[in-house]
């Protein structure tokens, strides 16, 4: 049966939502591999593996390590068993040290 006219106009809506969706969530993981890059001194495909191991180590979406990254960068917050598993990954990838961490 062919789909009516309503029916594929909602279909292509929600199609175009999902795309809107993925690009933002892209650009904030991008946004948050810059941070790691030039904090870390990696390189980008480095920062996106560290950005992999803090999520997979954490049990949380990627997307939203990225947004924590984020926020952090802005206020300095980052809760403190991600800032462990960030620091864990960074050090896998060289002895760098998150900034306001020294002596800790």
């Amino acid at each position: 049966m062919a789909e009516s006219e309503p029916d594929r106009i909602a279909a292509l809506q929600a199609e175009v939502d999902q795309l809107k969706e993925a690009m933002a969530s892209h650009a904030v993981v991008d946004q948050a591999i810059g941070m790691v890059v030039a904090l870390a001194r990696v390189t980008p495909d480095q920062g996106w593996q560290i950005l992999k191991e803090v999520s997979q180590h954490t049990n949380i979406k990627l997307r939203h390590i990225a947004e924590l990254l984020l926020i952090w960068g802005r206020r300095g917050d980052l809760p403190d068993h991600i800032r462990t598993e960030l620091e864990d990954a960074l050090d896998r990838y060289g002895p760098t040290r998150l900034p306001g961490t020294e002596g800790q």
